[in-house]
C-alpha cells in the first residue's frame, strides 16, 4: 500500500495527538470510542483505539478497514485471529506506557507509606510480571529502599534453557515472603502460563494478613469475590485496585475497602498516551511504504516541570512527598468513590466517563527537583527518576 490523498483514518478522541502525528497518512477524524461504530467506519481504512473499544468482526464486517492500530499495551480488546484471517494489519504499542504504571505504582506505594507513617525501606516487594513494567519496577524500587524478588515463569524457563543467571523465584514464594505484591501480567485464559484468576482464593490465602497487594493489570487476573473476601477481615494490610472485573461496573463492596481505588487509569500519563501515539504512527508509516520519514509530536513532551522539597520532612518521607506532588494519585481515588456513588445504573458510565475526561498527568522524568539532599540524591533520581537542579 502507498499513501495517500484521500485515505481515510477514524481515531478515537483520547489518542494524544492524533491528529497531528497522522494527518501526514491521510484525512483524520477523530470520535469519542462510544461512536466507533460499523456505520461510521464502513469507508474509513485506518480504525485506531484505545482499550475500551472491542475490535473484531462484529464491528469490522462489511468496512474497508485495511489496518488497525490499538494505543495500548494490552491487546485482549483486539480480536487478531479475525484480523489475519481477512489480512487486516495490526499494531499495537508495547511498553509505550510502562513508565506510566510504574510511577503509579510508586505513587500508590508513597501514598500509603505518608498516609500511614509506615517506611517502606527495607520491605520485601514481589513482582508478578517482569516485562515492560515489572521490569522497570525492578530497576526503580531498589533505589527507594525496597528488597526485589520477581516471578515470571515464562522468563524464568527462557534463562535456564540458556544457562543464563536469573533471580526469578515462584509464586508461591512471592505470595509466601512479600510485603507488597504488584501484578503486571497480561490476561491469558489458556496455556501453561494462564493467568486468568492467577490470584485465585487458594493463591490469596497464602500471603500474610499485613500483605499490600497492587493490581495495574486486568481485572480477570485477580479473584475479585476472592479478594473481596480476603480483605474484608483483615486490617493491616492495604489494597490498591486500578483494574476490576466487570469493568465498568466494579463491586461496589470491593471499592469500599480498598485503600486506592482508580478507574483503569494507571498507564494514562500524557507521556506515555502520547508515545502509544508515535508508536502506532511508526507502524502505519512502514505499512503504507512511506520511508523512514519520522513524525512526531514532541512540541509539550519538551515541557520541563519543578518541584521543590519540603524541609519540614526528612528522608524517605520527602521523597514520597515528591512523588505525591508529581501525582496526586489520592484525587484518583476520590473521584472513583465520587463516580460509585451514583445509581446503580449511572456506575458504569460514570468509570467511563473518568477515564475519557482524565486530566494532563505528566512522567515523573519532566520534573526538576529543587533543595534535594545527598541523603536522599539516589531515592530521587534512580527512584522517582526527577533530576536535581
Amino acid at each position: 500500500m502507498s499513501g495517500y490523498p484521500g485515505m481515510k483514518i477514524i481515531a478515537d478522541e483520547n489518542i494524544v495527538e492524533a491528529g497531528l502525528a497522522f494527518s501526514p497518512f491521510g484525512e483524520v477524524t477523530t470520535i469519542p470510542a462510544s461512536q466507533l461504530s460499523r456505520a461510521r467506519i464502513r469507508d474509513a481504512d485506518i480504525l485506531l483505539v484505545r482499550s475500551v473499544t472491542r475490535v473484531d468482526e462484529s464491528l469490522l464486517k462489511g468496512t474497508g478497514i485495511r489496518f488497525v492500530g490499538t494505543a495500548t499495551i494490552g491487546t485482549d480488546h483486539v480480536d487478531q485471529k479475525y484480523l489475519k484471517e481477512r489480512g487486516i494489519f495490526f499494531a499495537s504499542a508495547p511498553g509505550s506506557n510502562a513508565g506510566s504504571v510504574a510511577e503509579y505504582v510508586i505513587a500508590a506505594l508513597a501514598e500509603m507509606s505518608l498516609r500511614r507513617h509506615e517506611p517502606l525501606n527495607g520491605k520485601r516487594v514481589g513482582i508478578v510480571g517482569c516485562g515492560h513494567i515489572g521490569g522497570k519496577l525492578a530497576q526503580r524500587l531498589p533505589a527507594l529502599g525496597l528488597e526485589v524478588r520477581v516471578n515470571d515463569p515464562p522468563l524464568e524457563r527462557r534463562a535456564a534453557a540458556t544457562n543464563a543467571p536469573h533471580r526469578f523465584v515462584s509464586l508461591d514464594y512471592v505470595l509466601e515472603d512479600s510485603d507488597i505484591i504488584t501484578i503486571h501480567v497480561p490476561l491469558t485464559r489458556e496455556g501453561r502460563d494462564a493467568t486468568w484468576h492467577l490470584f485465585d482464593e487458594a493463591a490469596l490465602a497464602k500471603m500474610h494478613s499485613s500483605c499490600w497487594l497492587i493490581n495495574t493489570s486486568r481485572g480477570p487476573v485477580v479473584d475479585n469475590q476472592a479478594l473481596l473476601s480476603r480483605f474484608s477481615g483483615i486490617a493491616t494490610g492495604a489494597l490498591i485496585l486500578d483494574v476490576w472485573e466487570g469493568e465498568p461496573e466494579p463491586l461496589d463492596a470491593l471499592v469500599d475497602i480498598s485503600d486506592l481505588a482508580t478507574p483503569h487509569i494507571a498507564g494514562y500519563s500524557y507521556d506515555g498516551k502520547l508515545a502509544g501515539t508515535l508508536m502506532l504512527a511508526a507502524e502505519l508509516r512502514d505499512f503504507l511504504g512511506m520511508g523512514a520519514r519520522a513524525y512526531r509530536t514532541v512540541h509539550d513532551a519538551l515541557k520541563r516541570l519543578r518541584l521543590t522539597v519540603n524541609p519540614n520532612l526528612v528522608n524517605e518521607a520527602q521523597v514520597f512527598d515528591l512523588a505525591r506532588q508529581a501525582y496526586p494519585i489520592a484525587r484518583d481515588d476520590v473521584a472513583m468513590r465520587e463516580a460509585m456513588r451514583e445509581s446503580t445504573s449511572a456506575r458504569g458510565t460514570a468509570f467511563t466517563r473518568l477515564r475519557r475526561s482524565y486530566p494532563v498527568r505528566y512522567a515523573f522524568e519532566r520534573f526538576d527537583v529543587r533543595g534535594v539532599s545527598p541523603e536522599v540524591e539516589t531515592a530521587v533520581t534512580g527512584g522517582l527518576g526527577m533530576r536535581p537542579v
